[in-house]
């Protein structure tokens, strides 16, 4: 089953990443940290379908995505970015594994923060942040989603990692197992991952080096 969404805003949060806020079928049900597939509806797109994550929450009375985008590939995130209120995106089949399951430390690279966006929104509201932490992996801090969001919700337990900038207050270079250790703490059972494929393979390798159990790794890739 497919829904047809109209666009209510659109707009950036950096320089690559747009912020769309759409219309909320009654249809559409997710859970914090899901995803879905899209389309653009219009002539030559509508069949051209891409996982993009809800950063809304269900109990919302619209329905929020942000995405990442990649002109020079000449795709359907560079024709998002043409896009204006009023268009409309269509919504396929909901999916996604990552679900809160407590206290832990979200490991997220570039556009992978998506999923935990909603996660700490729906914490937030829940009164339930605790002590969990975020470790994020950019390029530079120009391409940091949300960065002033986190770093007031969550003050030192978030940690931005930067593999082309070197900043006072920042980790240098890639997330690393003694980052990990660093970070790592009795109570933060759980870890939770998503980003690029090699980034995930590279994380997966340190957390069996410190000897933590799959079962308390939940992880997805987009």
């Amino acid at each position: 089953m497919k829904s047809i969404l109209k666009i209510r805003e659109i707009k950036h949060l950096t320089h690559d990443v747009l912020l769309i806020q759409t219309d909320r079928p009654d249809s559409i049900t997710f859970q914090p940290g899901q995803a879905a597939d899209i389309a653009i509806n219009l002539p030559d797109w509508s069949d051209q379908l891409r996982p993009f994550t809800f950063t809304s929450l269900p109990e919302d009375d619209f329905l929020e995505f942000t995405i990442k985008t990649y002109p020079s590939h000449h795709a359907v995130t560079e024709k998002l970015l043409t896009l204006v209120a009023g268009d409309e995106l269509i919504v396929h089949s909901v999916f996604g594994t990552i679900i809160y399951k407590g206290e832990g430390i979200f490991i997220a690279g570039g556009a992978g923060i998506t999923p935990f966006i909603a996660l700490f929104r729906h914490l937030e509201k829940e009164g339930s942040i605790g002590n969990n932490k975020l470790l994020f992996a950019n390029k530079t801090s120009a391409d940091i989603i949300q960065n002033t969001y986190f770093h007031t919700l969550l003050k030192d337990n978030f940690i931005n990692v930067l593999s082309k900038e070197q900043l006072k207050g920042y980790e240098s270079g890639y997330i690393t197992t003694d980052i990990i250790r660093k970070q790592q703490a009795a109570d933060l059972k759980y870890y939770y991952l998503c980003g690029p494929p090699n980034m995930m393979d590279a994380i997966q390798k340190s957390l069996e080096t410190l000897g933590v159990n799959e079962k308390y790794i939940v992880h997805e890739s987009f």
